[in-house]
């Protein structure tokens, strides 16, 4: 049976100029990153502090775009920073960012290189149609690295498989649920865009990730980007 990846129009009503390019993936290897793509991460961290200053970072609008919307749907984004800010900011900081597996560091090689929020979720075992929408409150997400079962508030923008949440707070945290894993073999990668990026700008970045996981994961992608005029896609 065909599952369905779809955006609310709720989304869109509040955020028109949001897009989502989403790269599906099958067939993959997922195993320890090869040496010349953890120097193109490394590249990614040298080469940022030439573009993006930690004393300014507020003033760069892809940075200040997911405060903005944080702000306006009632979240925090001093308690909970959006997750382009959070990977830069530890780049600013002078860490490197760990290698995990090749599918979470072409995420953190995507996300430092352009500033666009990128996300992996594996779908080898997914138990329904997945939606980004708001919360009503009754879901349940388990956050990585603990046992807590949390319920995110209502008119939180989640990202589910039915009332089971893969993201808190639109691109904040993940959860177990669709952790990209050594033995994954399928995901659909996530890739945020407001403005000042443009559906153009996302779908040349979904090129650029597709062809990243095909170099490196083997296996076959396609991608599509999400909008108010194309709010659903075929999963698998």
């Amino acid at each position: 049976m065909t599952k369905h990846y779809s955006i609310s129009q709720e989304v869109f009503d509040k955020f028109p100029g949001f897009c989502r390019g989403v790269v599906v993936a099958i067939g993959l290897t997922n195993g320890a990153a090869p040496a010349d793509l953890t120097a193109a991460l490394r590249e990614a961290e040298a080469a940022l502090p030439s573009i993006l200053n930690i004393d300014t970072i507020l003033e760069n609008p892809k940075i200040s775009n997911w405060r903005e919307a944080y702000r306006s749907i009632g979240i925090k984004p001093t308690e909970f920073r959006p997750s382009v800010e959070a990977l830069a900011r530890r780049v600013l900081r002078g860490e490197s960012l760990p290698s995990i597996s090749t599918l979470v560091d072409i995420g953190s090689l995507v996300t430092i290189r352009h500033l666009l929020p990128t996300g992996a979720h594996a779908i080898d075992h997914l138990k329904g149609d997945i939606e980004l929408r708001f919360a009503n409150g009754n879901e349940t997400f388990e956050p990585f690295g603990t046992d807590i079962v949390e319920h995110p508030a209502p008119g939180e923008i989640i990202f589910t498989d039915g009332d089971i949440v893969m993201t808190r707070r639109w691109t904040w945290r993940q959860a177990k649920h669709s952790l990209v894993v050594p033995e994954t073999t399928a995901v659909e990668v996530n890739l945020d865009g407001l403005p000042p990026f443009t559906q153009t700008d996302v779908e040349t970045i979904c090129a650029e990730v597709a062809g990243l996981l095909e170099k490196y994961c083997g296996g076959t992608s396609r991608f599509e980007v999400l909008t108010k005029d194309h709010p659903v896609m075929d999963l698998i």
